[in-house]
């Protein structure tokens, strides 16, 4: 079993949005998508899907997309990317005809023993959408909304960090859909968790499209955590293997 991520898949079809606007790279991508992950990914591992999943606006919208996803090779865990508009109550979410799929929303899904190497102990998927931070070009646009949302992720993160923690875990992966920073990269309240809850073995985030945005991200390890861009445009619409080791 491996452990793989893939975000942003932004998929559509229901309601015809192809992606190929933001450039020729994403021309019909949800086929090259669905064959790599087909020739990569085995029906025991585990794929983290740090959101932008489908541009439906209801889950009617979104369960084509959602439903595609699962039925490709393995398990899937997901949480709210932006434009997930169709993300709704964790009970509404559970309640759909998935058998592959798990969303995390304020709470967190320990991995089976063994699922990463090198750790013994029991490892938690935590995570949340996040938000821009200070160091954002647009964090000045409207200071009282940014901060209000930034502090409302900071402590979306922590309390899925604390149910993994509760759960038993004493290793953790985060998702978030936003980048912990931003092209300053200067710490932020994300980065100042993840790096002193203590265990937290590797942050994947998504959000960034464009070689320019992509480029500019922060990559590598700080303060023992792994951070890795895995917005699909940029691992050539691919699952990566969350430990390279692998």
């Amino acid at each position: 079993m491996r452990v793989y991520a893939l975000g942003d898949p932004h998929l559509g079809f229901a309601v015809n949005k192809p992606m190929d606007i933001f450039g020729p790279r994403w021309a019909g991508h949800p086929g090259r998508l669905f064959q790599n992950w087909e020739a990569t990914v085995g029906p025991e591992d585990i794929v983290l899907v740090p959101g932008d999943i489908s541009w439906g606006m209801t889950l009617e919208e979104a369960l084509p997309d959602l439903t595609e996803l699962d039925g490709l090779p393995g398990r899937k865990l997901m949480i709210p990317g932006n434009h997930d508009y169709w993300w709704e109550s964790l009970k509404k979410l559970r309640a759909l005809p998935l058998s592959t799929i798990e969303f995390i929303q304020n709470d967190a899904i320990l991995l089976p023993p063994g699922s990463v190497p090198g750790v013994e102990g029991q490892v938690a998927v935590c995570g949340s959408r996040g938000w821009i931070t200070p160091g954002d070009r647009s964090w000045a646009e409207d200071l009282e909304h940014n901060t209000k949302i930034y502090n409302r992720e900071l402590g979306r993160v922590r309390m899925s960090l604390e149910a993994g923690r509760k759960a038993g875990a004493s290793a953790f992966l985060v998702m978030l859909h936003y980048p912990p920073v931003a092209e300053d990269h200067q710490p932020t309240g994300f980065t100042d968790l993840l790096e002193s809850w203590g265990g937290v073995l590797a942050c994947l985030y998504g959000h960034l499209h464009g070689g320019g945005a992509q480029n500019r991200a922060f990559q590598g390890v700080h303060g023992e955590v792994r951070y890795r861009l895995v917005a699909c445009d940029g691992i050539d619409f691919t699952p990566v293997p969350v430990f390279e080791a692998e």
